[in-house]
Order: structure tokens, then sequence, then C-alpha cells
């Protein structure tokens, strides 16, 4: 069926049935004598015409680092919920942590037509500030901190800090940090001085051990192993993420030792595995989906009112205390 025999069927002209299709303006008459048609014959339009003649695609390419990482995919659903209620689609593409490929992606989406990106960022690097800057779709950054372009980020220090302090709170004097890479400003650089801050309020500067490792739950049973065959005395440990934390619960257990009696563990990120181990991990929730939806509705902006103005949105936390100190 082709907007021709559409039209003919209506009796009314191809240009009639064209801008019906494209929500341009129809008598009520000509527009009721379409829609029966439709109706009637089960006509559907090309997706692809549609694009053509808009130059449309009514897709979101969305650059994630770890498609099975929870807080991704807590993120991603709240993308999809706003995104999906509005007519639009997501192309996933995961970078597998490799700042490299979101590079690549960057410049890929931008190349194949969809009508924005979402940059669920691990490290911001001097190309890709100056790929964001000058980038012809609109883009919205989740997780780092850029002046470039619209973004969503957490307060990562104030939130480490917060969740450090529980751990010196508890009488915890000699305490490692489990944490990643700081070219990752966010999960790396800006939780690690959160958590040397909480250290400095007490005092604990001196005792305090950092052992740098990987994002999963075996990268931080490896880590929390090396912190605890140098150093016998720890009785406290910081993780980055609750992925390293839950491996660090591992590795403390393979010690021999109990927690929290002998050493308190907390975590940041609220997921699933947190709610549910043994004992349960005391950490921070950050609103992960949240921040998804929030990206989408900037991104919907952009894309449906011409919104040029950069956003930078911060979200906030909540600690969640339970049985891990």
């Amino acid at each position: 069926m082709t907007i021709k025999e559409i039209a003919k069927l209506a009796g009314v002209s191809n240009a009639a049935v064209s801008r019906y299709l494209n929500n341009g303006y129809v008598s009520d008459e000509k527009k009721e004598a379409i829609r029966t048609v439709i109706e009637q014959t089960g006509f559907v339009p090309s997706a692809h015409a549609q694009m053509l003649r808009s130059r449309k695609t009514r897709l979101i390419g969305v650059i994630l680092p770890k498609i099975n990482s929870d807080s991704t995919s807590r993120t991603v659903a709240g993308i999809n919920k706003v995104l999906s209620a509005k007519g639009f689609q997501i192309l996933l593409a995961d970078t597998e942590n490799q700042p490299e490929k979101e590079i690549d992606y960057l410049n890929l989406f931008q190349n194949h037509q969809v009508d924005g990106i979402i940059l669920i960022a691990t490290i911001v690097t001097a190309k890709h500030r100056e790929l964001l800057k000058n980038m012809d779709s609109p883009v919205v950054v989740i997780g780092q901190k850029v002046k470039e372009v619209s973004c969503i980020y957490n307060d990562e220090v104030d939130m480490a800090r917060e969740i450090a302090l529980l751990l010196p709170e508890k009488g915890r004097k000699h305490i490692g940090c489990l944490t990643v890479t700081e070219k990752d400003k966010a999960v790396g650089k800006d939780r690690l001085r959160g958590f040397m801050e909480a250290m400095g309020e007490y005092g604990l500067e001196e005792n305090v051990y950092k052992e740098e490792c990987g994002f999963s739950i075996e990268e931080g049973r490896k880590g929390a192993e090396r912190l605890l065959k140098a150093h016998c005395d720890i009785d406290g440990i910081f993780c980055a993420t609750d992925a390293i934390a839950i491996g660090a619960m591992e590795a403390v257990r393979e010690a021999g030792k109990k927690i929290p009696q002998d050493i308190s563990i907390v975590g940041v990120g609220n997921t699933e595995l947190s709610q549910i181990c043994s004992p349960r991990l005391t950490t921070a929730h950050l609103h992960f989906m949240t921040r998804g939806m929030e990206a989408a509705r900037i991104m919907l902006d952009m894309l449906e009112d011409g919104e040029k103005v950069k956003k930078q949105i911060q979200l906030g936390h909540k600690i969640e205390k339970r049985e891990s100190v």
C-alpha cells in the first residue's frame, strides 16, 4: 500500500496524505477520510521514508562503559523510560571501560544519523573535550562534570567523605582504601579525595593504606588480598564501588577475619548485591535511574524545543547504613 493508493481510496490528493502522515495541516473532512482508509487497510508508514523527509531518525545513541554493570543498567533504564514514552529508541554501544572506544563511538554515531548522543563517561581526556566541543549532534554526558556540553553528575567528594566517615566513627584507626585509576575523575580522583578528607578529620592520614584495582568483583578481591597481606593491622576498608567491596568482603573472609567485628567495609552504589550479601553492605545510594531520566529530558529539550543552554545538574545521594559497619 502506497501514499498514492491511500489518496485514491480516500478521494484526496497525494499531498494531503503526505501532510497527514507528517502532522501537517489537513481539513477535518479530509483527515477523517484518510484516517478511515488507513484503519481499514492497516497501512503502516515507512520509517525510512519518514526519516528521509524529516531528516530525523528518532534514534538516540547511548555510549556506556560496561553493559553488565548494575549502575549502567539502571541508568539506561532511566534513559529508555523517558525516551520511549516520546517515541524514541536507543542504540547501545559498550566501550568495555576503554576511553578510546568512547571517542570512536562518538564519531560513529555523529556520522550515522542518530538524533542525539548520551555518553555515560568514564575518563574525559583532552580528545574527549575537543570532540565534544565540536559535535554537530546534541550530546549529554552522564557521570562526569564537563563544561563543553550538558551533563548530569554527583558530588563524588562529599559523598565519599560522608560514607568514609562511618569507619573512624566506629573506632577504626587503620583503614585501607581500594580505589580505581585517578584518570577516572569521578570514581577515582574525586572519591579518593573525599575519603582522604574524612581521614583528615580524624587525624588518620598516616594510617591510610591505598591500593588501586579494577572495577570488577574479582579485581576488588585481589586488591583486598594485597592490602591484607601488606598491612595486617587493617580494621576498615573503603571501596570506590560496591563491586569492589563485594570482592573485598570475600578476601576478608578467606583471610579468616569477620565482618564487621574485625574489619568494617563500605562501598558506593547501593547495587542489588549490596543488599543481599552477608553481611549486607553499608553503601552510598546514587540515583542512577534518575540521572538517566534527567539526561533523557535534557536531550528531548534540545531536540524538540531547540534548547541550546548547557545544563549542569548535580544529583544528591543517600547513605544506606547496614551490617558491614
